[in-house]
């Protein structure tokens, strides 16, 4: 639903789910670790038994990326997902409801030069993140090292479009409409960090087809144009928590070689083989329930 169809105050009784989930995070933000860890795994396990459409398409993905899983390890993948993401809710709250600097102690940055060095070249950086379940606290945990803009969907309700578009301010620089490419670019023209996540489907339009775990995958083009527009390096940042789930860790890599390279199938490739490896580490925490091999080849039959 368009957000014009919406009611115009905020105190109109459809807006009063969007209150409680509000409250719900700013509550959530503040309870002790460890009870968020169990809150968060309660939601998932909620989730996945009243969900079935989602954990259909949980199951579809991991079937289709790790074909070498038994059927009893990928329901036990599936299920781990389904969790990681649960708890991920609890930390997105704790990204935008609280300063990230209490968690400080919490998180490790391996190959901060490569960023530095890539932000010391003077054209900006084009980070590429990834949706995983803790991509929020993942951005209010690398505010505390460096500030940077997000590109981002803006959600389809008016009033928790307003929270998160504040909430995410709070952490970022900027945030900025994902299709607002003249504000992508003239922020990374002005020297500025931009976080940007290519790793799901946009449909064919705006596409192109290129491997991802082995299977042809609807690639958006729009990271290599970004880079060839402003000739800003392209980063790639992985953020995960680690097994003892209290401490995180984000990763930054060296910027991709020869990108743009001026082929689209192979700079997509390139950005698509990063991704894979960073989902390889923690499979869970990846958002297996999007539908990311949606978009189909002509003439290819759909997965989901």
């Amino acid at each position: 639903m368009s957000k014009r169809n919406w009611p115009d105050s905020f105190a109109h009784p459809r807006f009063w789910p969007a209150w409680l989930a509000i409250g719900a995070m700013q509550i959530g933000a503040w309870l002790p670790w460890r009870l968020k860890l169990a809150i968060g795994r309660g939601l998932g396990l909620l989730a996945w038994a009243a969900v079935p459409r989602r954990r259909h398409i949980v199951d579809t993905n991991l079937r289709l990326c790790f074909p070498e899983l038994s059927d009893s390890e990928r329901r036990r993948l599936v299920l781990d997902t389904f969790k990681a993401n649960g708890i991920g809710i609890l930390e997105t709250a704790t990204g935008w409801c609280r300063d990230p600097r209490h968690l400080s102690h919490r998180v490790a940055y391996k190959g901060l030069h490569h960023l530095e060095a890539a932000h010391a070249r003077g054209k900006g950086v084009l980070v590429v993140g990834i949706h995983f379940s803790t991509l929020d606290l993942g951005g209010a945990l690398h505010s505390l090292y460096f500030p940077a803009d997000v590109v981002y969907r803006p959600h389809n309700n008016p009033l928790f479009d307003r929270f998160m578009t504040r909430s995410r301010s709070n952490i970022f620089g900027e945030a900025i409409d994902r299709h607002d490419l003249r504000g992508v670019v003239r922020r990374i023209k002005a020297g500025h960090i931009v976080w940007y996540s290519p790793d799901q489907d946009f449909g064919r339009d705006v596409s192109v087809f290129a491997p991802l775990f082995g299977v042809q995958a609807a690639t958006i083009r729009l990271t290599a144009k970004i880079a060839r527009m402003t000739g800003a390096p392209v980063v790639p940042l992985m953020f995960h928590r680690n097994p003892d789930d209290r401490t995180y860790t984000i990763e930054c890599h060296p910027p991709l070689e020869d990108f743009p390279s001026g082929d689209e199938v192979r700079d997509a490739t390139q950005v698509n083989a990063f991704i894979e490896r960073a989902i390889r580490k923690h499979p869970e925490q990846y958002m297996w329930l999007h539908r990311r091999f949606k978009t189909r080849p002509e003439g290819e039959k759909g997965f989901y």
